[in-house]
């Protein structure tokens, strides 16, 4: 291939790259803090409790990722969102993760009942648990 032509990726490809790079608990941190408001690197670095070097690398991989953007002031370097659209996919996350574990606290006081008992009120999923098409599943 010649330099300049461009390959097209499946949707599906380029999707898991995303998520890959939102796969670090610094990075997903860091969106946090910044889904709040800009903020200058020092700021960050006891919110987000890691070295200043990692939180720099963990930054420019935001950064390539078109995630975050900067801006000078004097010597100090201010993060913020690219899009609104990220704090809203970490809400999001925050939303499933809420029902998953919702569940889980459910099937776990199912199993800790005693045998004979009935599951749950609501009634267990197609597999014995309750999930997000069952009456009283995740609800998202």
């Amino acid at each position: 291939m010649g330099e300049g032509v461009l390959v097209s990726r499946p949707l599906y490809q380029l999707k898991a790259e995303f998520f890959k790079t939102l796969g670090h608990p610094a990075r997903i941190r860091v969106l946090e803090l910044l889904s709040e408001r800009e903020q200058a690197v020092g700021e960050m670095l006891p919110e987000v409790g890691i070295e200043a070097a990692n939180l720099s690398q963990q930054l420019a991989v935001l950064r390539r990722a078109g995630l975050v953007t900067t801006r000078k002031e004097g010597s100090a370097v201010f993060y913020s969102l690219t899009s609104p659209h990220v704090a809203a996919l970490l809400a999001v996350a925050r939303q499933i993760l809420t029902g998953v574990l919702s569940g889980q606290i459910e099937l776990l006081g199912d199993l800790q009942s005693p045998v004979g008992s009935p599951v749950s009120s609501a009634g267990p999923g197609p597999w014995g648990r309750r999930c997000a098409t069952s009456p009283g599943g995740w609800g998202i």
